[in-house]
């Protein structure tokens, strides 16, 4: 690797040192800093209709100098977790270890207290016997969740002090190891990620994101402090938008962007929802994100309070495009000018909504201000920007949704899959099931039930809307064999069929179809010439990517070795080649 303080401080790359390859050494590799941003559920279509119509002319104008690769493909299963996870360690749910934000492992012990999810919490733990338990890293490891009442009340997580972090989590609710020691969401990850390699080299590093969990970005450290991570910022998307304003517990006053003090959608407030449950005040949620970075460029952290470095990797996620995609509003009778009550796209060509549409704009407006910063602090030209998604979101053709909360591979073998929240395994479900049988169940024997009793033909028979099912040898496609966190059953339904039978969406993501999976990426710098990449791509080979670019080994990551990932094909800085 090379060292931090030729790459990092000086941002002077060293290349691939005497293999050939990359910058070799001078000026030519002036990446200093990276910014990463995550547009969750923006497909490669989304890009290009934006694109055409003038809708995102920031994205545009970073695609003049960028590369824009069009067949990009994020994890299987396409969730917030292990999407998030490949961008970070260049590598597959097989290799992570990470499957869901809910999933399950037999290797590991049920936490000591109850989730505010429901897991349930099992107080003493034998050391050496572990008994398997589902694993839980979203919302309801936050110190504050109420189990039964609102799972999460305020926006810092229920931290004593601050906005959050890791000082949100609550170590009680933690999945426990084989010696009954909490493990948390940076150990749990089996691989080392970008940050872990660029702090270890010396680097600053920040993100911000959507629960106090994903501080699994900075990856294994073995301690329960040391997260690779200088500067942490997660709000919680899931806490009741009507602790927004609260002094204590709500939004950094600093933070809070124009036109939400108060949240303007106050249906949404009196209703006690959350951020998703709003097309205006999720932008208010991602505002604060935005805010933070603001202030990273500054060279500042993220509230602004004290002066310390811009970071050498930084960046966040947006939800907004992705709620913009799925969400039917509940709170109100009516939405703003300009909106529509169900967001979405109006027909199979991925014409959006009006309340998708404002989404899209917003989110360019607010990376539109983040290229704008960075030119006023004169970081632009040392500052790589990449633009994907940690998932996409399906379907697009949104008359093709079908909720199926019935006849669901759960239900269909409910006998051999208790509810995983209440009693350690089961089922995880969005347009995809991942099912995790009992001891005692044997695995072909359900594969039959489920064959059986959704059989593909007659059509009407298929009442589970079942497209493929993987189990025994075919389960090997994506995990390895005796791996204790791969599902037993794993079922891709048909095309726009989701299990989990909420009226208030109309999409989902976690599936394997095109539109789950097809996301935008944009990788950008002025010294890149304009060009579009259409060989597949995946996400994964962001991370790669990223080392190289600041002169960091990408064979450093240990997933990167393990599964062979590539850096980004026709990445180039200045016209030198970085493969």
């Amino acid at each position: 690797m090379a060292s931090g303080s030729s790459v990092l401080a000086d941002g002077h790359g060293q290349g691939q040192g005497g293999n050939g390859q990359g910058n070799h050494g001078g000026d030519q590799n002036q990446i200093q800093h990276v910014l990463l941003i995550s547009i969750d559920g923006m497909h490669a279509l989304d890009f290009l209709t934006c694109a055409a119509n003038g809708t995102c002319p920031n994205l545009k104008a970073l695609a003049t100098t960028g590369i824009n690769y069009l067949n990009t493909s994020t994890s299987k299963p396409s969730d917030s977790f292990p999407g998030l996870m490949a961008l970070m360690t260049g590598g597959s749910p097989r290799t992570m270890g990470v499957n869901y934000d809910v999933a399950y492992d037999r290797a590991l012990n049920p936490p000591q207290n109850d989730t505010g999810n429901g897991l349930l919490g099992t107080g003493p733990c034998t050391p050496g016997t572990p008994s398997g338990t589902s694993t839980e890293f979203d919302e309801g490891i936050n110190l504050n969740s109420i189990p039964g009442v609102h799972a999460q009340e305020d926006l810092n997580g229920g931290a004593p002090s601050g906005d959050g972090g890791i000082n949100s989590i609550d170590s009680t609710r933690l999945e426990r190891d084989s010696s009954c020691n909490p493990v948390y969401p940076w150990n749990f990850v089996r691989v080392n990620t970008i940050y872990g390699v660029i702090h270890a080299a010396g680097g600053y590093t920040a993100w911000s994101d959507k629960h106090p969990s994903y501080s699994s970005v900075g990856g294994p450290s073995g301690s329960s402090t040391d997260v690779n991570l200088d500067d942490y910022y997660a709000p919680e998307i899931n806490s009741n938008s009507a602790n927004y304003l609260n002094p204590t517990t709500g939004a950094f006053p600093a933070l809070i962007p124009a036109g939400c003090n108060p949240l303007p959608d106050q249906f949404a407030v009196a209703a006690n929802d959350d951020y998703t449950g709003s097309f205006q005040n999720i932008q208010c949620y991602d505002g604060l994100k935005v805010n933070a970075i603001l202030n990273e460029i500054d060279g500042k952290n993220h509230d602004g309070t004290g002066k310390i470095q811009v970071p050498s990797i930084f960046g966040m996620n947006f939800q907004a495009v992705s709620i913009g995609q799925k969400l039917i509003y509940k709170d109100g009778p009516t939405v703003p000018a300009g909106y529509s009550l169900a967001g979405g796209y109006t027909d199979s060509v991925g014409t959006p909504s009006a309340s998708l549409m404002q989404e899209i704009e917003f989110v360019d407006r607010s990376i539109g201000a983040m290229v704008n910063e960075l030119n006023v602090q004169h970081k632009l030209k040392s500052t790589l920007i990449i633009i994907t998604a940690k998932h996409g979101q399906s379907p697009v053709d949104t008359s093709r949704y079908i909720r199926d909360g019935s006849d669901d591979p759960a239900t269909l073998l409910s006998s051999c899959l208790p509810d995983s929240e209440l009693n350690q395994i089961g089922p995880t479900e969005d347009d995809v099931a991942l099912l995790w049988l009992k001891p005692g169940c044997n695995v072909a024997t359900e594969v039959g039930v489920l064959e059986t009793m959704s059989p593909a033909l007659p059509l009407a028979s298929n009442i589970a809307g079942i497209g493929e099912i993987f189990s025994g040898p075919s389960i090997a496609l994506y995990y390895n064999s005796g791996d204790s966190r791969a599902p037993d059953i794993l079922v891709t339904p048909n095309i726009g069929v989701t299990y989990s039978n909420s009226g208030k969406k109309q999409a989902e993501h976690g599936g394997f179809s095109h539109d789950d999976v097809n996301v935008m990426m944009l990788v950008s710098n002025p010294s890149i010439s304009a060009s579009t990449v259409t060989s597949p791509v995946e996400t994964a080979q962001v991370a790669p990517t990223i080392l190289q670019a600041m002169g960091l080994d990408p064979y450093s990551l240990q997933a990167v070795q393990m599964e062979g990932t590539q850096v980004l094909p026709g990445f180039r800085l200045g016209g030198d080649d970085n493969q």
